[in-house]
């Protein structure tokens, strides 16, 4: 078990049931990183992952 699944784990027992757009999950990303910008480049490469997701190319 990685150290990040205690999150992911709070984030589903917490809000599991909501249902948000990407929109609202980009913007919560750019509320974050402006609050710690030490993790710009993660967010950055979470964000694009979660974009690319349907790409054939990979």
């Amino acid at each position: 078990m990685y150290f990040t699944d205690r999150g992911i784990e709070e984030l589903t027992a917490r809000r599991g049931e909501e249902e948000v757009s990407f929109a609202w999950l980009a913007e919560q990303f750019s509320i974050f990183v402006d609050l710690n910008p030490e993790f710009e480049v993660p967010v950055e490469r979470l964000a694009t992952w979660l974009a690319r997701l349907d790409d054939d190319d990979e």
